[in-house]
């Protein structure tokens, strides 16, 4: 259908599963999902790492964990590619920071019409 959409500007996504690891283009983004640990300043402790290592964030959104009470399952999406060194870095601290990290997978960003990359 046509013209179906609310707003002028209307982003649809779709997630495309592969069992190869994507290389790195230059022009990647990673997305992960950790588990916060349930003291107070821990998910700042975890999300300071993008601002120290100059990783962009791109999306942020949260899940109840549904094992634990209170607990909450964050899904991260931010530029760069794991092999990149600053993302490497990052993804060491996470570990650190955070009760539980999935890797979910680098890949090409893509390009819309007029150039923006999302």
């Amino acid at each position: 259908a046509r013209d179906i959409q609310d707003r002028p500007v209307n982003l649809t996504r779709f997630l495309v599963l592969g069992r190869k690891e994507a290389p790195p283009t230059g022009r990647d983004k990673t997305s992960v999902w950790f588990v916060a640990e349930h003291r107070p300043g821990a998910l700042f402790a975890s999300l300071k790492h993008f601002a120290d290592l100059g990783v962009n964030m791109t999306r942020i959104e949260s899940r109840p964990n549904g094992e634990r009470p209170w607990e909450y399952v964050f899904f991260l999406d931010f530029e760069g590619h794991r092999e990149d060194e600053n993302v490497k870095q990052l993804l060491e601290r996470l570990k650190e920071n955070t009760s539980r990290l999935k890797i979910m997978g680098s890949y090409p960003m893509a390009i819309m019409p007029g150039g923006l990359a999302i």
